[in-house]
């Protein structure tokens, strides 16, 4: 099991559009090697650790296709 306080590793972060509305409303990531949907939202922890890891400089997220 990984340390609490290690971060997690992020990658091939992605926005997501609504189709409809055509405004990002989640992110399409491979967190610790698992491929997720992350909704936009501060109290998701997947989102915080990724909102950190770009403000950190250390992620980059990619426009959705």
């Amino acid at each position: 099991m990984k340390p609490i306080d290690e971060p997690m590793k992020i990658e091939n972060a992605q926005y997501v559009n609504n189709s409809a509305t055509d405004e990002r409303e989640s992110i399409s990531a491979t967190i610790d090697n698992q491929l997720m949907t992350v909704p936009i939202n501060l109290e998701n922890r997947h989102y915080a650790e990724i909102k950190k890891q770009v403000d950190a400089g250390t992620l980059t997220i990619e426009d959705a296709d």
